[in-house]
């Protein structure tokens, strides 16, 4: 197997001094174990360990909160202390079919992996996921010259995603799958003499995703086969060959404008194994339902034609009942200062269970939860806090409806606003509706998630089955309220 340089190296004479006054901004708008521990893995973590951050990885292995961290990192890549990139996967081999430092650019209809001989179609729940890259005016890594990574390193950090959970030894699980491979500079053409085993075999090139798959079977032969594979900008859909074990010369030319790194490999178990190896990270979902991030980015993230699918996303729309009748009876200032301090603490509970404020209609709240536990835990807290609230008060003025509705929807941008739409984004406002005072009313689809039954069990609530016709919805819906 051809040998390849090992990878190098770059640090700038201090990689700090820029970078300290922008830490210090960062310290005084994030948690402060957070930023610490961001500015450890600057000063000292390994290249590898600053592109493509996982953030989700990263606060468990330094064992702070996920919400914290993401925080931190997003006012980071405010400051330009990182590169915040939107990266589109393949769900077979966790592979970056796209990457772009904006999701207005993941406008195709369907996404094909060559190498998984598939095409998807990109929701933002799994397919869009969410990196961090340190800034060259921070530290100079190598892969802010992608071209000049050794084969192994070229798929750790520019080929997969950060949801490929990769062992100490993959390297040498890439040697034992890798038959041949080899550096092939941009125009240049390469003649490899290989032996073929009977075995599924795969050529490949992460770099331009160029892939040929080849079935070895039958009788081994002396007789020298050929293959020749040409590698450019455009992806040819995936074809098999039937090739018999034994030798095989391939012939590769690079028509791209990049270096190419094509290898050889066997689809063996050991290759799958490695495909296999998943972690959590942070998709584009999560972080549109992020408030730090939508008080940050705005309206900046998606493009007003883009219509993103969601597969799942959890709704809670609330409202202040009687509370005109709150104006006439207390006035405008007292009124005023109410409804405000009771926008206040919606909000935070929102943040705190990894929710986001889509908008305020009048005294009514639309936001978002990346999972339906969450949704019921901030409903449960909300109600909590408007009874402190109103003792606080001494009154029983302000008097919450709350509802609750999972499903998919789209992610678009509304009235200069990013916003959603669809089915049940009109059925989770309906099932608020229904809801009569402090009353917490949730949909057969939230209370089905086996957390959200957990939350239930543990707070000792049983939800109670309720009648009532959702105006404008046609379909039969499962309603409980939560006492």
């Amino acid at each position: 197997m051809t040998t390849l340089p090992i990878v190098p190296t770059y640090r700038m004479a201090d990689p700090m001094n820029e970078s300290q006054p922008l830490f210090s901004v960062l310290r005084r708008s994030a948690d402060k174990d957070a930023v610490a521990a961001i500015e450890r893995l600057v000063e000292s973590g390994a290249d590898h360990e600053l592109c493509r951050i996982n953030a989700l990885d990263f606060a468990k292995r330094s064992g702070l909160d996920e919400e914290r961290v993401v925080a931190a990192l997003l006012h980071g890549a405010r400051l330009g202390l990182f590169e915040l990139s939107w990266n589109v996967l393949c769900p077979g081999c966790g592979g970056v079919l796209d990457a772009s430092a904006t999701l207005k650019t993941v406008d195709k209809e369907e996404y094909d992996c060559a190498l998984c001989a598939a095409g998807y179609q990109a929701t933002l729940d799994e397919m869009v996921e969410v990196t961090f890259t340190v800034s060259q005016r921070v530290r100079k890594i190598a892969a802010h010259t992608p071209d000049e990574l050794p084969y192994n390193e070229y798929m750790r950090q520019a080929f997969w995603g950060s949801g490929i959970d990769l062992p100490a030894n993959f390297e040498s699980l890439i040697e034992d799958t890798t038959i041949e491979s080899i550096e092939l500079p941009p125009g240049e053409k390469a003649l490899l003499s290989l032996q073929l085993p009977a075995a599924f075999v795969i050529v490949f090139d992460p770099v331009t995703h160029a892939t040929q798959f080849i079935d070895v079977k039958g009788e081994p032969t002396r007789e020298r086969q050929n293959l020749s594979l040409v590698f450019n900008k455009l992806q040819a859909p995936t074809g098999t060959l039937v090739m018999r074990p034994g030798p095989l010369r391939l012939s590769l030319e690079n028509r791209s404008d990049r270096r190419t790194l094509p290898s050889v490999w066997i689809a063996g178990d050991t290759l799958h194994e490695l495909l296999g190896r998943r972690r959590p990270y942070l998709t584009a979902k999560r972080l549109l339902t992020n408030q730090v991030f939508r008080d940050l980015y705005g309206t900046d993230t998606i493009d007003v034609h883009q219509r993103l699918k969601i597969t799942s996303l959890t709704f809670l729309f609330t409202d202040l009942k009687g509370s005109t009748q709150l104006y006439e009876r207390v006035g405008d200032l007292a009124a005023f200062d109410l409804v405000r301090a009771h926008f206040g603490v919606l909000h935070e509970i929102v943040a705190a269970e990894a929710g986001a404020v889509v908008k305020t209609i009048g005294d009514a709240v639309m936001a978002t939860f990346p999972t339906p536990d969450r949704a019921l835990a901030a409903a449960l807290r909300m109600r909590e806090a408007m009874r402190k609230l109103n003792a606080e008060h001494s009154n029983e003025d302000l008097m919450l409806k709350i509802g609750l509705h999972e499903g998919p929807c789209l992610a678009v941008v509304l009235n200069d606003r990013q916003d959603y739409f669809g089915q049940t984004v009109n059925i989770a406002s309906r099932v608020q509706n229904l809801a009569v005072s402090r009353s917490i009313f949730a949909t057969g689809s939230v209370l089905g998630d086996a957390r959200s039954a957990a939350l239930l069990e543990r707070s000792g609530l049983t939800p109670m089955p309720r009648s009532g016709a959702l105006r404008g919805i046609t379909e039969q819906m499962a309603v409980y309220e939560i006492p």
